[in-house]
């Protein structure tokens, strides 16, 4: 990601807060009140559905994959302070707000997925026995915060139902370039022959096999203790070209191997990813790996399979081979930065989404395109409210392009020239679920059973017996008394939560209403429909 700072985190939009405090923006379903009957993920203290039960609705197939289905995300930067935590000064329950506010944010633009970066730089934001606590929490480097911060931010998030994707950056080390003023425990202090100095800042050697090493012991470490769904990475491999070259001509001499020193870079880079995504997928197999990269991979001037465009090389600049890693499928998903306008004479927003949607056919690797949020205002294009909603609107054309991921979380809270709200009003104005990830992983929950809509002072209330495996429940709602078993329109999607049940506020007074739930697994897998319950909108 580009380096911003000093962006403000400003307060949701009003139309934003109004949404939310209706319930419309949060899946027209809003966690039920407490109780043992109440929708608090106890399914009222029933026993789960066994996956051996008959399913109520035997005839009635699964809901199909759709254009409904997308991940929608934001990322979340705390690498100098971009997004989260604004002030490492600030008392631990303030930045605990803030944090959550971004969350709700998120919730409110009907988004459900959250990429948070828990690693900028050799650092952590949870207790690591590989490397010290993040100077982005508290100010110093080493300086335990008083919390696990990773385990703080997966409850809320999966609170939510917000997918987590865990941002690990594999190796930069410091934006400043003086090894004294790491903290003692710091890898680099403690092996600086790992280290060069290149720019205005440290990074790793990525042609040490400790290197590698490393930073595959910092993300297992994560995989195998926090309930995270995704490791992520972002376009930082090789640093972007400064002045002069990498200083790695040592470690080519010993490890090259023969190869020219481009094609020994970018086979460091391929060595890491190709272990890192058998390795995860060995630990825990729901657990996705994606990695958003620059979005030229190479130009077509330089190579006929490169994309129409004049701009930086990721293959040659940075070493990052995006197209071999999806045809060799390491990846579960990719999210290139497509972070140009419509028409944009270097690199046009349409001709890189068709060539990435290109790259992924005939794939079992996802395509979500990384969206430029923090551009909006820049110059005249950008100055355009509608620019990103455009992109979305293009994006429907292709059936490969699976959502959109939005840099950052900054930007779409100050929703600047309103191109937040206008996204929410042109494409995200209902939930939606994230489409079903490869084929092979995750098992499809048996249905839930024992429906239950009933008039509640609040809107409608909707419980539901829970599903054994299940990790969230879609619920859909169509206008009119149809009980009984009936396939469910992806596009009447109301919910997506965890737990037992939801309160529908937005149900109209007087009206009749019929709600279908589903059960899904860890990787978007849907069952069955469970028999429909009508009711009528209290008042009216």
């Amino acid at each position: 990601m580009a380096w911003r700072a000093g962006t403000r985190i400003r307060m949701v939009t009003a139309a934003m807060t109004a949404a939310l405090a209706a319930g419309a923006l949060a899946g027209c379903g809003v966690p039920a009140l407490g109780g043992t009957d109440d929708g608090d993920g106890d399914g009222g203290g029933r026993a789960p559905v066994p996956v051996s039960a008959k399913a109520e609705c035997p005839d009635i197939p699964a809901p199909r994959d759709s254009k409904a289905r997308q991940l929608r995300g934001m990322w979340i930067a705390t690498v100098a302070g971009i997004d989260w935590p604004k002030d490492t000064g600030r008392p631990t329950e303030r930045q605990k707000a803030d944090f959550v506010a971004l969350l709700d944010t998120a919730k409110a633009m009907n988004m459900n997925a959250v990429f948070v970066q828990i690693r900028p730089n050799s650092d952590a934001f949870y207790p690591s026995p590989y490397e010290p606590w993040s100077q982005w929490i508290t100010g110093t480097q080493g300086k335990d915060p008083g919390y696990d911060v990773l385990a703080f931010m997966l409850k809320e998030a999966h609170e939510r139902n917000l997918e987590f994707h865990a941002w690990f950056n594999p190796y930069r080390v410091s934006r400043q370039d003086d090894l004294e003023k790491l903290a003692p425990n710091s890898p680099a202090r403690q092996h600086p022959d790992w280290v060069r100095k290149y720019g205005t800042g440290l990074w790793y050697d990525p042609g040490l096999p400790q290197v590698r090493d490393l930073t595959t012991r910092a993300v297992l470490d994560v995989v195998g203790k926090y309930d995270i769904d995704a490791v992520h990475f972002d376009d930082y491999f090789y640093p972007y070209p400064e002045t002069g070259d990498f200083p790695d001509a040592a470690t080519y001499k010993t490890h090259g191997g023969g190869l020219s020193k481009a094609d020994w870079r970018r086979r460091n880079v391929n060595t890491l990813v190709e272990s890192l995504s058998d390795q995860i997928h060995k630990t825990k197999p729901w657990v996705r790996f994606g990695i958003s990269p620059f979005g030229v991979w190479r130009n077509k001037s330089t190579d006929p399979a490169g994309s129409p465009t004049r701009a930086l090389q990721s293959y040659d600049d940075i070493y990052a081979d995006t197209r071999k890693w999806i045809r060799e499928g390491w990846l579960d998903y990719v999210t290139p930065q497509l972070y140009w306008p419509l028409g944009d004479e270097r690199a046009d927003y349409a001709a890189l989404v068709d060539w990435w949607a290109q790259q992924v056919d005939d794939t079992d690797v996802q395509l979500t395109i990384g969206q430029a949020a923090y551009r909006v205002g820049q110059d005249a294009t950008w100055k355009k409210p509608a620019e990103l909603s455009r992109h979305l609107t293009l994006n429907a054309r292709y059936p490969k392009v699976r959502g959109d991921v939005f840099f950052s979380a900054s930007d779409i809270v100050s929703d600047r020239r309103g191109f937040a709200d206008r996204l929410r009003r042109d494409h995200y104005g209902t939930p939606a679920i994230p489409p079903p990830a490869r084929d092979g992983a995750g098992t499809t929950p048996p249905p839930v059973q024992d429906v239950d809509a009933r008039a509640d002072g609040k809107g409608v209330r909707v419980q539901w017996r829970p599903s054994q495996g299940a990790a969230s429940y879609a619920v859909y709602r169509v206008d009119g008394e149809r009980p009984g078993c009936a396939p469910v329109d992806p596009s009447r999607l109301v919910a997506d939560v965890r737990g037992g049940g939801i309160i529908d506020p937005s149900a109209k007074p007087g009206r009749s209403y019929t709600y279908y739930v589903t059960a899904l697994d860890r990787l978007h897998h849907e069952s069955r429909p469970a028999r429909g319950a009508t009711v009528t909108a209290p008042g009216g």
